[in-house]
């Protein structure tokens, strides 16, 4: 279901602008407090800690997000959720303030931010099938997958910006701000149904877990489900390697070369992992805005078969390569394969999922997502000490190509491709 044909282009907008300016404003702040606490601390046990408190509340929060979407009205969950992120980012910056400065309390902050994207993500996420018709979907997401890495690029780099030139508690304010923004404009300028909401009564805790059984049951039902979550966990699993080992890859390889340019400016490892990581970015934008234009294939699981292969090709091509310059065309090569995956992935869940499941369908996606890529570095991460990052990455991309082209004799995840085809 979704609104009638005029007014859809405005509300798919405002509600992808909505949530991009939400997600540059988390994001922002948390990687200013992240550099902070790493800064100040300087520890590797503290960096654990950073990064359960920023992926594990998520996974708690999320099968209960997903039950709370599928129940309720997804347009006000998200701008609660947001809201009660917003809320802690202010006390936050208020214990700042007063110079309670604690390690103890921004774990505290983070942790009850990344619960509060436990429940947003899988309401926004199904939220935007009952704005969108269904034949856009696929350009809808792929434009919004886009924007998205934008943010994402944007967001480190303007956090690590401003804490050069004002104090944490400063920065903290501007999540409060673009919170307020996006919830105002979500809330008051977005329409969206509420039909076939279940606004029941139930509302304890063992009716939420109910819930999380019955869509655990539905999804256990569903083949070409099951199928494509086993394949976005073991795709996440694999391609973890390519996403976090290649600045330590960069800095192996290339690390002792100092270059000289324009101006006696000296051109070392800091920079050339940089000029990496920006290439993937902008590999995903470019990417998410080829598949906005073009659609994908007729059948979305021959794209997702595509953007695999060509995912696996790159990863090889990163442990092949030896000219740097090759290897940065590849990193953007491999950024924009990433963002044919995104866009028709989502719109098949969108278009095959049981409205009444969606919101819990998504948040065991947005659960294989955080957990496959922590629990991939705890074997690629300690291995990449006694192995070679070039042989780990040309396996990977083998295993990834042979994935992409398994896909291509999967009867139930082919059937659920064309589901919607125009």
């Amino acid at each position: 279901m979704h609104t009638n044909p005029v007014s859809w282009k405005r509300n798919a907008s405002l509600f992808m602008f909505s949530q991009a300016l939400s997600l540059f404003g988390t994001s922002l702040v948390h990687y200013a407090v992240v550099w902070h606490i790493t800064l100040a601390a300087r520890s590797g046990w503290m960096m654990g800690l950073l990064t359960a408190a920023g992926t594990l509340p998520t996974l708690v929060a999320s099968p209960f997000g997903g039950v709370w979407a599928d129940r309720y009205d997804k347009k006000r969950l998200i701008c609660v959720a947001d809201g009660a992120i917003a809320v802690t980012t202010l006390a936050m910056a208020a214990f700042l303030s007063i110079g309670v400065e604690h390690f103890a309390v921004l774990l505290l902050c983070l942790a009850v931010r990344a619960a509060g994207q436990g429940v947003q993500q899988p309401a926004v996420s199904s939220l935007l099938p009952s704005i969108v018709p269904h034949e856009h979907l696929t350009r809808v997401n792929g434009i919004n997958g886009s924007v998205q890495s934008m943010v994402m690029l944007a967001s480190p780099m303007a956090g690590g910006a401003l804490l050069m030139i004002a104090p944490i508690q400063t920065i903290l304010y501007i999540d409060v701000f673009t919170a307020a923004i996006a919830i105002v404009t979500l809330l008051w300028f977005v329409q969206s149904p509420v039909a076939g909401q279940r606004n029941d009564s139930r509302t304890g805790t063992s009716h939420c877990l109910t819930d999380v059984r019955d869509g655990l049951q539905y999804m256990a039902g569903q083949v070409f489900l099951k199928r494509l979550l086993v394949v976005y966990a073991i795709y996440c699993f694999l391609a973890a390697p390519s996403a976090v080992l290649t600045p330590l890859q960069v800095a192996r390889n290339w690390g002792d070369e100092v270059w000289n340019v324009v101006g006696g400016i000296s051109f070392g490892a800091e920079q050339r992992i940089a000029i990496a990581e920006t290439a993937f970015f902008a590999g995903m934008v470019m990417g998410g805005v080829f598949i906005g234009i073009w659609g994908g294939f007729r059948n979305r699981s021959h794209t997702l078969v595509l953007s695999t292969c060509l995912f696996g090709v790159c990863a090889f091509g990163l442990g092949a390569l030896s000219v740097y310059w090759l290897y940065i065309a590849c990193m953007s090569i491999a950024g924009f394969g990433i963002s044919l995956m995104n866009a028709p992935l989502m719109t098949t869940l969108q278009l095959n999922i049981d409205p009444a499941f969606m919101g819990r369908a998504f948040s065991v996606m947005s659960m294989l997502g955080n957990v496959a890529t922590p629990l991939a570095m705890i074997l690629w991460g300690p291995l990449a000490d006694y192995a070679n990052i070039n042989l780990i990455l040309v396996a990977t991309g083998v295993c990834l190509f042979i994935l992409g082209v398994t896909m291509m004799f999967d009867k139930a995840i082919l059937e659920a491709g064309a589901v919607g085809a125009n």
